[in-house]
């Protein structure tokens, strides 16, 4: 497959397969998150699971309210079901490698992120919800404190 590259606000995702070269069996994508990027709401999936792989930098993921710090050459698994996120918390871009179990998440799901996002303007969040649980992710709205 061609590398396809799509940017949602600030992070950029490199599709490397999808489920079409696979048979369904595994979606595999790169990102790179920069220093205080907009990231994604907490959220968990239904119906596949997430591994990810360290390349560059360090991308500080949460799971199950438990953050992990994933470097180059280190992995961390995310069983469907779990909620999690993900932020760059250090002084340098980071990228890592993902592989999604089975292949229900692919590029269309970027690309109608990216035109929600890229629109200009505050984000549409109801769309944005809609977007998330069509593809088989579930919005995790974080409580919020009180004093």
């Amino acid at each position: 497959m061609k590398k396809e590259t799509i940017k949602v606000g600030q992070i950029i995702i490199d599709f490397l397969l999808e489920a079409a070269d696979t048979n369904g069996s595994a979606a595999m994508f790169e990102f790179t998150v920069p220093v205080g990027a907009k990231v994604p709401i907490p959220h968990y999936h239904e119906s596949y699971d997430e591994t990810i792989y360290g390349l560059s930098g360090v991308i500080t993921f949460t799971v199950e309210g438990n953050p992990i710090d994933i470097a180059p050459g280190e992995t961390c698994f995310i069983p469907r079901g779990a909620v999690h996120g993900f932020d760059n918390l250090k002084q340098k871009d980071a990228k890592a490698l993902t592989v999604i179990t089975p292949a229900l998440l692919g590029s269309i799901f970027f690309k109608e992120v990216a035109a929600i996002l890229n629109a200009g303007g505050p984000p549409d969040m109801e769309k944005l919800k809609l977007t998330m649980s069509k593809h088989g992710l579930i919005p995790v709205i974080p409580k919020l404190q009180t004093a």
